[in-house]
């Protein structure tokens, strides 16, 4: 589903996790030094339990309660800004944006128990929703599952936006992997002319669309020039192609000095919930009702932008570009 199964996961987006690098080690060494009785009931596990991350995954409070995630939060810092009460007899998608490297702001906002999500947005449970692949890796998923996020795939995202009297918040980072190509500071790129799917299963459920836009979300980290055309644009592309996800070559700063490393700048964030685009039911949408509706997302999610930009330090020549 084209703007559903392209969008990302949180934590490190655009690179495999080295979480579940560890993860996947770790089964490795017990299949390899035969621990049967460990990997042999996990594994059976694994199989039964398969369908869970389309199925609204499985939670755990205190997992989102972890103090690391308090100190995450607080070192960027990592703000959630509404502008407009939601109606929780509704379900809705968030379209988040930009995607960035990191999508802090989604993970910061909508999976931990430190944001004030619950306080702005009582009545709602909110799923971010992140590539299937990370729910095929042993271990990782468990962890991963934990904090929140659910896969993007269409059954997924169709199994939140069912739910009867609504109350439910699909989160989408419609940009997806293309996009963290783009994540420069002070640069505003966005794809999304050809992310419609999001738009197709809005209709199909009557979901409400609500435009996202992370402020700060580009600042954290500084990446090599990678220009449209240039040899190392023309291998990520074909990667990000081949694997699902993208590669891109960033740096920040060092854990005790400032001047090169891996840690992401600290730079605030300020996310910025948008006003709701009411949508109407309609189960076999045509085209040109996904046109319309796409069109005005794109509008309303520029004029979000052009309100708000001020506030945060973007000067009033800077736009949105779309791609």
């Amino acid at each position: 589903l084209d703007g559903v199964s392209r969008c990302e996961r949180p934590l490190i987006p655009s690179l495999p996790s080295p979480t579940a690098e560890v993860c996947i080690g770790v089964l490795l060494l017990l299949i390899l030094y035969n621990y049967w009785f460990l990997y042999i009931p996990y594994l059976t596990w694994l199989y039964l339990d398969w369908r869970t991350p389309e199925q609204g995954g499985r939670r755990s409070d205190w997992v989102r309660s972890w103090a690391v995630w308090k100190y995450f939060k607080d070192y960027f810092p990592i703000h959630l800004i509404k502008t407009k009460d939601l109606d929780p007899s509704h379900n809705y998608i968030f379209g988040f944006h930009p995607h960035g490297v990191l999508v802090a702001g989604a993970f910061g906002n909508f999976c931990t128990n430190y944001s004030d999500f619950k306080k702005l947005f009582p009545g709602f449970t909110a799923y971010l929703h992140v590539l299937p692949i990370w729910f095929r890796c042993p271990l990782f998923r468990e962890y991963l599952m934990s904090s929140g996020p659910v896969s993007v795939s269409k059954r997924s995202v169709s199994h939140v936006l069912s739910k009867e009297g609504g109350g439910n918040i699909s989160i989408i980072v419609l940009g997806g992997a293309e996009e963290s190509l783009d994540a420069h500071p002070g640069k505003f790129t966005l794809f999304i002319r050809q992310r419609k799917g999001f738009v197709k299963i809005a209709l199909t459920h009557g979901a409400y669309l609500v435009p996202v836009f992370s402020f700060g979300e580009n600042e954290l980290f500084k990446q090599v020039s990678n220009p449209e055309g240039s040899l190392l644009r023309t291998v990520q592309d074909k990667l990000q192609k081949i694997m699902g996800f993208a590669l891109p070559l960033f740096h920040a700063r060092g854990v005790f000095q400032y001047n090169f490393g891996l840690v992401p700048y600290r730079k605030p964030i300020h996310t910025v919930v948008g006003h709701p685009i009411p949508v109407h039911q309609t189960l076999h949408p045509t085209p040109e009702q996904i046109e319309e509706l796409h069109q005005t997302y794109m509008e309303e999610l520029r004029k979000l932008f052009e309100e708000h930009k001020g506030k945060y330090g973007i000067p009033e020549q800077d736009t949105l570009v779309f791609k």
